[in-house]
């Protein structure tokens, strides 16, 4: 790929996997129970709303590169490295499965950073 398309493909698997751990947390807060409730909603709560934040600056960023954020569940599917969650996970396991899709997260965005800087972006 060449010029900006690596970075806006990038960008778009970034997009779809943070707007599907956004929901993943926010079902998480909904559906969270035990005797670490209330610390585990304020904790999952922040970590939605930053989420929410995020998704938005990063289809402002596509937008800018002059290509079409990706926006239905079909869209997000199909691009995110994230997967739902099944069953009714414990708090614990939620808490891990958050951990393990920021690390997915964490990568996707240095995946970013490396193919806008390799066109001076």
């Amino acid at each position: 790929m060449t010029d900006k398309k690596e970075t806006i493909v990038e960008l778009k698997a970034l997009l779809a996997s943070t707007y599907t751990l956004y929901l993943k947390t926010h079902n998480y807060y909904w559906n969270v129970t035990g005797p670490t409730f209330s610390a585990l909603q304020i904790l999952l709560e922040t970590h939605y709303t930053e989420l929410a934040m995020a998704v938005n600056e990063i289809a402002e960023r596509i937008r800018a590169l002059g290509a079409k954020a990706p926006g239905s569940y079909s869209e997000f599917k199909e691009l995110s490295l994230i997967k739902e969650s099944s069953g009714e996970p414990t708090a614990t396991e939620m808490l891990r499965d958050l951990t393990s899709d920021q690390e997915i997260i964490a990568k996707l965005a240095l995946k970013v950073v490396g193919a806008a800087s390799a066109v001076g972006d």
